[in-house]
């Protein structure tokens, strides 16, 4: 799929842009570009692929290497609560802004 460069006009005008003559075409070129990527991409093979949850799953040593979700400092609640002007168990209290 390319777009033309009365394509290009009309999503300019769609999104308020006012585009001269060089940079519509440069804007035809970078988005034609990037369709092309695309259409190689969906032309790879990929039956047989199993779909990731994230990209680092297909490396395990990666996901040996995370940490832990720990806690590691103390609860310093308190201590930086006292500058706050109004606090409420254990709250910021602040002005209502919307009725």
């Amino acid at each position: 799929m390319a777009l033309t460069p009365e394509d290009i006009g009309r999503i300019a005008h769609l999104a308020r842009l006012e585009l001269d003559p060089d940079a519509q075409a440069r804007m035809l070129a970078q988005i034609n570009g990037f369709f092309d990527i695309v259409e190689r991409m969906r032309a790879v093979d990929t039956s047989g692929v199993e779909p990731l949850a994230h990209p680092l799953d297909a490396l395990e040593e990666v996901s040996l290497r995370l940490r832990e979700d720990v806690v590691s400092e103390s609860d310093q609640r308190e201590a930086n609560q006292r500058s706050a002007p109004a606090v409420e168990r254990g709250l910021f209290l602040v002005p209502k802004v919307i009725e």
